[in-house]
């Protein structure tokens, strides 16, 4: 009786580890209008979200990000390089207008090589 009530512990303690896990989702993706142009051109995008919301900007650029960095911080939120090729943004809670930020970024694409730099205008509402 006794191991029976243990192993039911441990049924339970396992359960609550997944909900935990499952509800620890991803920041969604950045709606972006814009685009990108080729490696080794500067871009521009914009991208609309609510005060204090969050989402993933990804470089959508033909070919392959061999490196990225940031290299203008936003002033009304936060921008994590989550790995080279994708970036999250979140914006401060209550704030509502806009954000700048840009991302340099160097690939390979079929047709061209380089470094760009990605401006983002970030529209908080």
């Amino acid at each position: 009786m006794q191991l029976s009530k243990v192993a039911a512990l441990a049924l339970i303690v396992d359960c609550l580890s997944i909900l935990s896990v499952s509800s620890a989702q991803a920041a969604p993706e950045c709606s972006v209008s814009g685009t990108l142009t080729d490696w080794g051109e500067n871009s521009t995008a914009d991208i609309d979200l609510t005060s204090g919301g969050s989402c993933q900007f990804p470089i959508r650029m033909r070919g392959t990000v061999s490196g990225s960095d940031i290299s203008q911080k936003p002033s009304h939120g936060k921008l994590k390089r989550l790995n080279p090729s994708t970036f999250e943004y979140k914006a401060k809670a209550k704030y509502k207008g806009s954000d700048t930020f840009a991302i340099k970024a160097t690939g390979q694409g079929p047709t061209a090589s380089g470094t760009s730099v990605i401006t983002v205008h970030a529209t908080m509402k």
